[in-house]
Order: structure tokens, then sequence, then C-alpha cells
């Protein structure tokens, strides 16, 4: 066996891909910077009991663990970064009000997703102690403004609301079992498998669970809902605010579906959720969504709301960077009036590689389109190889 070779669905970021990813962090960060959110750079490892606290409860089986060697204590390696920004907002900075959180770095997991990776690069934001329909809209619009940086072209969006299908277990007072298998038969959106398992239940919460997996397609599926599903005040609310994400994100996106029976991150989220989709790419390349009780796990109850994109994925949904002009210079480092002009071209943003000595066969490896030449007493640009 080779031992160079890399584990599976893990892998070398090479340099035309780097220097996309990389633009993309910088633009994305800055971006979130002026709209008020403050970086944060939690640690890779962490205890897991508090790795996966609350919300991180979800990411176990997802979770690489090691031991660690000062404390003896297990160790984990995240495997998402929204958890551990919602305990810096809990305990390290314990604000009152609004707070505005942006992170980005790598996470590790047992088994790749969708994307075929396990070390996705994730870039994202949250807002902590707001639980208005303004909050969600704020960080959809942030979310869809970061693919636009990225020129990601016609995205669309998939909406749910997590909360309709909590209000009907709670009026039929289900069991924390018949929760768990109604749960994936939703998923599955497997009709006659919710009808058996509400068979107990009352006749309109039956009927209401059975009507939820249909309840998918456009604007006419929230009239529709209105309709079929019972008037309780959560399910009426949770339509108001589906209702008014689809006016407030028209400018920036279309709402490719609604769809109630819904229910990713089904013990993370407690509100709304979404996925932001690009024609052409089969899986989302942004999603997120309200997760009310994370505080509650952290000791310190706070309402949030918050997305995430993989970095990587966002570079190949995305138009190619343009590559920035590469200059030669000759190895003169004695030679002032030649290192004057070198800073001169850095400054202006053009990549300039000095000319080592030896290599000079190896020139066209550095894809140089001009090279720094002495005329009349001038160090002047030209085509390389004129």
């Amino acid at each position: 066996m080779r031992t160079w070779l890399l584990p599976e669905y893990i892998e070398d970021v090479l340099p035309a891909e780097a220097r996309r990813i990389e633009h993309l962090r910088r633009l994305v960060l800055d971006d979130f910077a002026v709209h008020g959110y403050e970086l944060v750079m939690p640690p890779l490892l962490e205890y897991v009991d508090s790795l996966l606290t609350g919300t991180g409860h979800d990411l176990d089986l997802q979770t690489f663990k090691l031991v660690d060697q000062l404390s003896g204590r297990m160790l984990g390696i995240r495997a998402d970064i929204t958890p551990q920004v919602a305990r810096i907002d809990a305990h390290l900075l314990n604000r009152g009000g609004i707070t505005r959180l942006c992170y980005s770095g790598s996470v590790l997991r047992t088994l790749p997703g969708l994307n075929r990776t396990r070390q996705p690069m994730q870039i994202g934001a949250e807002i902590y102690g707001h639980a208005g329909i303004e909050s969600d809209v704020e960080v959809q619009r942030l979310m869809l403004r970061a693919l636009r940086l990225a020129e990601v072209r016609e995205v669309s969006l998939d909406i749910g609301h997590v909360a309709i299908f909590r209000a009907l277990l709670r009026r039929g007072r289900v069991s924390r079992e018949l929760e768990s298998d109604l749960h994936r038969a939703m998923q599955t959106k497997d009709v006659s498998a919710i009808t058996t398992l509400a068979r107990g239940l009352d006749r309109s919460t039956r009927a209401a669970l059975a009507e939820l997996p249909g309840l998918y397609g456009g604007i006419e599926v929230l009239a529709r809902a209105k309709r079929v599903l019972p008037a309780l005040p959560e399910i009426r609310a949770a339509l108001r605010d589906l209702a008014a994400l689809s006016q407030r994100l028209a400018d920036l996106a279309k709402i490719r579906s609604f769809d109630l029976g819904e229910l990713r991150g089904y013990h993370y989220h407690s509100g709304v959720v979404f996925s932001a989709y690009s024609n052409g790419r089969p899986n989302a390349i942004a999603q997120g969504g309200r997760y009310d009780e994370v505080g509650k796990a952290f000791g310190r109850a706070r309402p949030a709301t918050g997305f995430s994109v993989d970095l990587r994925e966002l570079a190949a949904a995305g138009t190619e960077v343009r590559p920035v002009s590469r200059v030669l210079a000759p190895y003169r480092p004695a030679d002032r009036s030649l290192q004057q002009r070198i800073a001169a071209l850095r400054g202006r943003g053009l990549v300039v590689i000095e000319d080592l000595p030896g290599h000079a066969r190896f020139r066209r490896e550095l894809g140089c389109q001009r090279e720094l030449v002495r005329r009349g007493g001038r160090w002047v640009l030209q085509k390389c190889d004129d």
C-alpha cells in the first residue's frame, strides 16, 4: 500500500481551486463584516460533552473522537461549527441584546455527505437574541448575497417550517417513541406509514399528518395548508412567516418550493429551514434555519437563526476567478532600482516571481505573461519571450 495516499473522501486542494476558495472566503467574510457580523474562530478540538451538547447531538455519529493525553477525557474533532458559535454566544460573549457572528473553517466528518467529502470548508453567519421573522429574512438575504458574490447563477430556494409538525405532535400528545417513528416516515414522505402510525390519534391530527407530505410546491401550497391544517396559533404563525419570506426574498431568488413536510435537522431546528440550489447542481449549495432551543443546552436560552455554506461547493458552483497577472523578474537582490520596481508592481496586486538561479529551463511552468527587462536604464514590462 502506498503510504502517501490520502484516506477516502479526503482530498488536497490544488492551486487553481485554492485560489478560487480563498478569493471567495475573503469576499464573503468582508461582506459579513459590513453587515455587522463579527468573526469568531472556535477551536478544531473540544471535549465531546461540550461539542455535542444540545444541537450537537445529531452530529454524534459524524464526529471523530479521541482521548486527550493531558486530561484523559474524550475529545471530538468538530463536525459542524454552528454549535461552537452558539456556545461562544451563550458563555463567552454573554450579551443581552442581538449578537451577529460569522465564522470560516474546516470541519471533519466520519462519513461523506452529498458533496462526497469528509472535510467540508464551512463559512457561515448566525444571529442570536432575535426571535422574529425579520432575522430569518436577514440571514437568508445575507446567504443569497454570498451566492451572488460567488457569481452563482439562477439561485432558487426550498423552504420548510418544522414548527408545523411540532405543533401537530403537541396537539396529538404524541409519545417520544411515536414521534421518532413519524419523523422517519415523514422524511421519506411515506403517507401509508404515517397513516398507520397515527391511527391512535384524534381524527383531525391524523388527517393533518397525512396531508403534510403532499404540501409541497409553489405559493399556492400555503393557501392549501391554511384550508387543510388545524387552525392552531403556531401553524397560522408559521404560514404567515413563510408568506412573508416569499415576498421579501423575491428580488434575490425565486422560491422553488415550499415543503411543509421537510424536517431536515428536526432535532436541531425549531422554525424556518431553507436550502439554496443552483441550476445544474443536484445538491444544495447552502443551508440554514432557525434553532431557538440552542441556548437552553448551554444554560442560557437564546433564539437563533443562521446558515452555512461549503466553500468548495460554492467555488465549484460559481464562475472561475480571473487569474492574476504574473510577472517574471530577474534575480538581482542587490539591484535597488529593480527591487523598488518589483515592490511597486506587487503593491498594485500583480504577482511578481523572482527567477531563482539555475531554473531557466522551467520558466514556462511559472505561467508568467510578462517579464521585467532593463531598457534605457529603466526596468520595463514586456511580454514573455518577446
